[in-house]
Parts: structure tokens; C-alpha cells; sequence
């Protein structure tokens, strides 16, 4: 069951209603949604016949996919997670490190079920010669963005990364202490290594790579992703087109799942390079939204605001979108010279387990910059274009 499945919606508003999401919140870090595990949990308990009972019983596991892998990978042997991958679940404690048993109890979940809860970097189990054709020790585990993070070598406080796929992720180093905060963000678990853990603050967008997708299949405008590049710089500067992709609903900071998408201010004149354009421009507007409350947010828990991005992802390789992510979100843009650093920090992972690298500070000099990307973009404009950004969302939420 993957993260944009919406089932559960009603089960969370059940939750909501009754008043449990500022418990759920305080734990996890996390807000009341269908995004996150623990109500697919106890909706495969309730839907699949038995599975309740074997779960008692202690005949089942749950796992994220991490889980799952190293499930297959060791035949067996290990059913295990990382602390990262656990604080997505809204079952984990981040603060006390340990799967929460009045969440447990809440979402209806058996203990028995749940993987035992490693460091980032630890000895996982072995992936045996039978599945691999050789015996390969599993070193280094991390969710899909705080991997990342550990790719774009975001170690210190302050430092913030964006990934680019399917959806788009935010993240910035909080430091040892969770900053809580007051925009709907997440506060979640960055890494733990050696039994210390980094926090961050995270803001999550449904629809980034997705959307080009969507402009590929299903209106057929394009044939390859790559042709948005030299629509979206064909099409007119002044065009006041605005697309809000919410296909799934809209994540932070808004959080609003039964929100739906749509395109604005089209006129006889508008073509498929102004909707391409548009659909570009919602990724970096999407983005800006959360650079800002990520900002307020470090600024009210007293930490320095960030004052650049490194990007990574597929999308990143389109220069337009770049440039167009400095431009509206008013800073300077990094491209490294790794843009797969989701791959690239588990693989870091795995070496400081093996003692390749000493510290994180020795990692982060690996790190290097392929390319970077300054604001042209004149105030105004950027006014303009934020005016109908939020016109826009304004209808979309009504």
C-alpha cells in the first residue's frame, strides 16, 4: 500500500473528531493523515479475514518497505527498521525512541506486529548467497528523504535539502532538539546514528514529478518529460495560467486531502506551453510556501533561517525548473554533482558503519556542487506571480 492510498481518510477524521490528533502530534511529530502507516495497519487488521487474530498470535509482521526488504534480503532471518523509517509511522515515539503503546492501543495495532528499531547506521542482518549470490552484510538504512538528506550531506543545524520525484520533500536540520512547529509542518527524525538523534522539520508536497507525469499521459501534451523545459521557456512570461495540483489533495502546509486540482486564468491564447509552464511554476510556488513556514518555524524555535537549497531528484535536471525555483522562492539554488542522493546516503550510511568515513563532517566534504542558481527574477514579478499563487489556492481550499 503505498503512501498516496486514501482509505483510511475517514478513519482518521473518526480519530479527529474525537480529539486524539494533539496526542498523536506531541509523540510522532506527525499530523492525523492517511499519508502516514498506522491507519493502513489497522485497516488491513480489520479488512483481510483472520489477520487480526494471527497478529496476536505473533504469525504476522509489519513492516515499511525498508522492512520488507531486508525481510527477503536475509530470508527470514531479520525483521527489522530504522529509526527513520519507524517515525513515519505515527507508532513511534520520537522522542523516547521506542514504539508507543497508547498509539499502538489507539490505531489498533498488536505490538507483536513491529520491527525492532535499529540506527541508521548498524548491522541489519546478512542478505544471504542464496537471494544475492553472495553473502553481503546490510550496513546503512534510511527513509527515502532523510537518505537524502544524508546524500546532500545536510549535517549541520540549518541546512535544508528538496528532493524532486514523484512528490516533493522538504527538509532541514533541526539540530538534537525537535523544533515544534506552527505552520503544519512535520517534525520527525532526520537520522540517528551512535544513538544520537538529529531532528528536522519537513514539508511535504503530493504532486511534483507527478504532475509532468500527468501532462504526459494523461492530457498528452508531451512526450517525454524532458520537452517541459523548452515549453515552459516558450511560453508567456506575462501569462497569468496558475495551476494547483491537488489530484491527491494538498499536503503542507495545508493538509487538505479532499482539496482537488485545478488550472486558472486560461484564456483563447493559452497553449500547452502556458500549462506546462504553469504546472513547472506550482512546483517551485509549492515550494516557496514551505521555505517560508520552515523559516518561521526555525526562526520561533531560535535557529538560524536557511539561506540556500539544495535540490536533488529527476526533476532537478531541468535548468528552467531551477532557475525558477531561485526566482520565487528568493534564494540561491544548489544542484550537486549526485542528484540520485537518496542511493548515495544509504551508500554513505553503510560506509560510516564500516569505518570508511570517521565523522559526518568528513562525509559532508564529499559533498560537490555541479551547479548553482541565483535570482533573476524582479520583486515585483515575484509578488505577482505569489498574488496569483494564492488567489488560486484560495478557491481550491474554499
Amino acid at each position: 500500500i503505498v503512501w498516496q492510498d486514501r482509505r483510511t481518510a475517514d478513519i482518521c477524521d473518526g480519530l479527529k473528531q474525537a480529539g486524539h490528533e494533539a496526542m498523536i502530534t506531541e509523540k510522532t511529530g506527525l499530523l492525523l493523515d492517511p499519508y502516514f502507516s498506522a491507519s493502513k495497519v489497522g485497516w488491513l487488521l480489520d479488512h483481510i479475514d483472520g489477520a487480526r487474530a494471527r497478529a496476536e498470535a505473533g504469525e504476522l509482521a509489519f513492516g515499511t518497505i525498508d522492512s520488507w526488504l531486508v525481510w527477503q534480503l536475509t530470508e527470514g532471518a531479520a525483521h527489522v527498521t530504522d529509526a527513520s523509517n519507524a517515525a513515519r509511522t505515527s507508532l513511534f515515539n520520537i522522542h523516547d525512541n521506542e514504539w508507543d503503546a497508547d498509539l499502538l492501543r489507539l490505531f489498533g495495532v498488536s505490538a507483536a506486529l513491529m520491527p525492532e528499531v535499529k540506527d541508521n547506521a548498524a548491522d541489519f542482518g546478512m542478505a544471504t548467497k542464496a537471494v544475492l549470490g553472495v553473502d553481503l552484510p546490510i550496513l546503512g538504512m534510511a527513509g527515502d528523504q532523510q537518505a537524502a538528506t544524508i546524500g546532500q550531506a545536510c549535517f549541520k543545524p540549518g541546512m535544508i535539502k528538496s528532493t524532486y520525484g514523484t512528490g516533493c520533500f522538504v527538509l532541514a536540520n533541526t539540530g538534537n532538539k525537535p523544533a515544534v512547529s506552527g505552520n503544519r509542518l512535520l517534525t520527525t527524525i532526520g537520522y540517528r546514528l551512535a544513538g544520537e538523534t538529529s531532528y528536522a522539520l519537513e514539508g511535504s508536497i503530493f504532486m511534483a514529478g507527478a504532475i509532468v507525469q500527468w501532462l504526459r499521459d494523461g492530457l498528452q501534451l508531451i512526450d517525454h518529460a524532458s520537452e517541459t523545459q523548452a515549453l515552459a521557456a516558450a511560453a508567456n512570461p506575462d501569462s497569468a495560467v496558475t495551476m494547483v495540483p491537488a489530484f491527491t489533495g494538498l499536503g503542507a502546509p495545508h493538509w487538505a486531502p479532499d482539496a482537488r486540482a485545478a488550472i486558472f486564468n486560461m484564456t483563447r491564447d493559452s497553449g500547452k506551453a502556458d500549462i506546462a509552464r504553469a504546472a513547472l511554476e506550482s512546483v517551485s510556488l509549492q515550494t516557496a510556501d514551505l521555505m517560508r513556514a520552515i523559516a518561521d518555524d526555525m526562526a520561533a524555535a531560535g535557529m538560524d533561517v536557511p539561506p540556500r537549497l539544495r535540490v536533488d531528484g529527476g526533476m532537478v535536471a531541468n535548468d528552467w525548473l531551477c532557475q525558477n525555483l531561485a526566482d520565487l522562492c528568493a534564494c540561491p539554488i544548489d544542484r550537486p554533482a549526485v542528484t540520485e542522493t537518496t542511493a548515495l546516503g544509504a551508500a554513505m550510511l553503510a560506509m560510516l558503519q564500516l569505518g570508511w568515513f570517521d565523522s559526518l563532517d568528513a562525509l559532508g566534504e564529499s559533498w560537490a556542487l555541479e551547479a548553482q542558481f541565483e535570482p533573476v527574477m524582479a520583486r515585483d514579478k515575484r509578488a505577482e506571480k505569489q498574488a496569483l499563487w494564492q488567489a488560486a489556492l484560495a478557491q481550491v481550499l474554499a
